[in-house]
């Protein structure tokens, strides 16, 4: 491997990276801003809605723009946004503002979800350079972010740092990583001739593939169990098991560990076993935590609960990225729309969650995921499209 592409390949970890430090920033301080706004359960739902919305909306530009522009501008673009939003989320809990916090996070939102399909593209790009698998240990990268963001959120939660100046401190990380990795990504990756198939967006018979609509499915499940996670843990322990805000941030670094771990060592268990296996025996995990969390009165039982549901939510979004690459041409576009069915549990989940814990609280609301996730195990033989995919090139 050269040297630029071993930059390239560097700077696409951190643009991974970057994102993990700034959810979990965010998530770690939810109780004391939901605090700070005088916010209910409910009205948390609709702040968080625009973050929900944010991510739609980038994440359905997204292959758009990288197809027209390429996967610089595209990276650089939705980097960028996450770097503003988190000074406007700042700027909101220190005025106590809902419409400037719900601001900051639609814009979050829309920049991760803006640079989603772009970063993903260069990854594989990289991949087929180096011949090295690379997606994975990219989206393992995201979840370590996640732990490292976690682990500063609860010394900062410990500490008694006001949570606007945790992420002011947070932002100006985020800038700097932003300018130090912007600089080793290449130009024209991902450009598509506008006559060529998929240049313009998922192609309407690509809607018409059952297997691909059943991948997009088992992300659906997926990604809300992560989204529920991301967006609801630590209020989820405050308030349905009577826990401090530093227990509950606590809790949330253990769900991101686990995540990592199940990403950083799944690529061992899929060579082993394959895909079925693994998406089956991770729904599977995943619903026990989800059953011990929502049933079990003991804190500190729900709290290693959640070592389950992390795990068994940390395989389900790349894998079926990668089967849905593999289910026939056009891979670009069949990716950005299993990650659009997705981003659905993004958009719809944190206020339908919010409003459903605000009638029978977080606890019980737990189970509508609950049911998506047993519903994963099912739909798991979906994403064995390896076979499939090669019995056509076999001379």
């Amino acid at each position: 491997m050269d040297t630029a592409t071993r930059r390239r390949r560097q700077a696409l970890f951190l643009f991974f990276f970057l994102p993990g430090i700034a959810m979990s920033s965010w998530v770690t301080r939810t109780p004391d801003i939901r605090d700070g706004l005088g916010a209910s359960t409910a009205q948390m739902g609709l702040v968080l809605f625009g973050l929900s919305l944010g991510s739609m909306i980038g994440i359905l530009c997204s292959g758009r723009l990288t197809s027209r522009f390429g996967t610089r501008p595209v990276i650089g673009f939705g980097t960028a946004l996450v770097v503003v939003s988190l000074a406007v989320i700042s700027a909101g809990a220190l005025l106590a503002s809902v419409p400037l916090v719900m601001a900051g996070l639609c814009a979050f939102g829309a920049g991760v979800g803006a640079g989603d399909v772009a970063v993903n593209v260069d990854g594989a790009d990289v991949e087929r350079i180096t011949g090295r698998t690379t997606l994975p240990t990219l989206h393992g990268c995201f979840s370590l972010g996640t732990v490292v963001g976690a682990a500063a959120g609860i010394a900062a939660t410990a500490a008694g740092v006001p949570a606007h100046w945790h992420l002011a401190a947070v932002t100006l990380v985020a800038a700097a990583i932003f300018l130090y990795a912007f600089r080793h990504v290449p130009a024209g990756t991902g450009l598509l001739a506008p006559a060529e198939p998929g240049a313009g967006g998922p192609a309407p018979k690509i809607w018409k593939d059952g297997r691909l609509l059943l991948i997009g499915a088992i992300v659906l499940a997926m990604a809300l169990a992560e989204g529920a996670a991301n967006d609801w843990l630590p209020l989820l322990m405050v308030d349905g098991h009577g826990v401090d805000a530093t227990y509950g941030s606590l809790v949330y670094t253990g769900f991101a560990a686990a995540m990592t771990i199940g990403r950083f060592c799944g690529g061992f268990f899929l060579d082993r076993f394959g895909r079925t296996t693994v998406v089956r025996a991770s729904a599977v995990s995943g619903a026990i935590g989800l059953l011990l969390v929502v049933y079990s009165d003991s804190a500190v039982l729900a709290g290693a609960a959640v070592l389950f549901w992390g795990l068994g939510a940390s395989l389900g979004f790349p894998v079926a990225l990668s089967a849905a690459g593999e289910t026939g041409p056009e891979q670009t576009a069949r990716v950005s729309l299993v990650a659009t069915i997705g981003y659905v549990a993004f958009l719809v989940g944190p206020p339908g969650l919010g409003f459903l814990g605000e009638q029978w609280g977080l606890r019980p609301a737990m189970l509508v995921v609950l049911a998506f996730v047993a519903s994963a195990v099912l739909l798991a033989p979906a994403v064995d499209t390896r076979r499939r995919t090669a019995e056509p090139t076999t001379r």
